[in-house]
């Protein structure tokens, strides 16, 4: 792995908060909607991201098998990225005024950047093949809005009055964690 991309992972270490939220309750609603879920996933190996990235980097703490560092670098470079890092569900369909409560239980800081079209992220190592880093991610955490949307392990962002219409999310780290959110 190349420093911009070992600096570019370390960089988001900097940035403290987990917690933002965007709009405000509509006045008119006694009862706000219940809150939609949306989990974040990865298979982070402790051992591998840690002696990389500085200890407590990946926190994972899932039984099964992890990925290392170098493999999820590997299956990216050849287009086929980890499928156990994702955010779930894949598509969500919900009503105006519903809160999306986005919460990290893999091991490792994640983004959940809105984009107006999906693309690449901003460590190059992990873009797809040809894919070029949509706009929304291209200056990393050094981007207030990127910085915002970063989740920790173990932590919980709440999104609130999207607007109607289709809403694409990616992480800026691993952009081919990738969800779709219509609003009707």
């Amino acid at each position: 792995m190349n420093t911009a991309a070992k600096f570019a992972l370390l960089a988001g270490l900097t940035f403290a908060g987990a917690t933002f939220a965007l709009g405000q309750q509509h006045p008119q609603q006694e009862h706000p909607p219940t809150s939609a879920q949306v989990v974040v996933l990865d298979e982070c190996d402790p051992t591998t991201f840690n002696a990389v990235l500085g200890p407590d980097f990946c926190k994972n703490v899932a039984l099964g098998e992890f990925t290392t560092f170098d493999d999820l670098f590997a299956k990216a470079a050849a287009g086929t990225p980890d499928p156990g890092w994702d955010f779930e569900p894949d598509e969500l369909k919900i009503k105006e005024g519903t809160p999306l409560s986005v919460v990290d239980q893999g091991g490792e800081p994640h983004t959940f950047t809105e984009v107006a079209k999906f693309g690449g992220g901003f460590v190059t190592g992990l873009n797809a093949p040809g894919e070029d880093t949509v706009p929304e991610c291209s200056t990393g955490f050094s981007n207030l809005a990127v910085a915002k949307t970063r989740i920790l392990q173990g932590s919980t962002i709440q999104i609130a009055d999207l607007k109607k219409g289709k809403h694409r999310f990616q992480c800026c780290i691993h952009p081919w964690m990738r969800m779709q959110v219509e609003v009707k």
